[in-house]
């Protein structure tokens, strides 16, 4: 069994509340989840409105796989016109890590 972990550091456009945040974060948690069926959510810097961190975790048997859905999670979000991926930390971990 291997899972793997990515996490974004998101720059949100012209956003001034944390209502207009909530507007733009949602829609992009919603579209990965749909599209991929991976576990996401906002995971940090949450009291700040032009900042995001958003997690992931995806399970898989096959590493191929698991890497093509996470490069795919991670084109999907840094081809969003409404933010600016600062970066990105990806992680794999298996079993048979200690």
């Amino acid at each position: 069994m291997y899972v793997g972990t990515l996490s974004f550091d998101l720059l949100l456009g012209d956003v001034r509340s944390l209502k207009e945040k909530r507007s733009v974060v949602r829609p992009i948690v919603a579209e990965i989840r749909r599209a991929y069926a991976v576990s996401v959510a906002e995971t940090g810097n949450q009291d700040l409105y032009r900042r995001a961190e958003i997690g992931l975790a995806v399970v898989s048997g096959d590493t191929e796989h698991l890497t093509d859905v996470l490069d795919r999670c991670e084109r999907m979000i840094a081809g969003r016109p409404e933010v600016e991926l600062l970066s990105v930390r990806r992680r794999l971990h298996s079993d048979e890590d200690d």
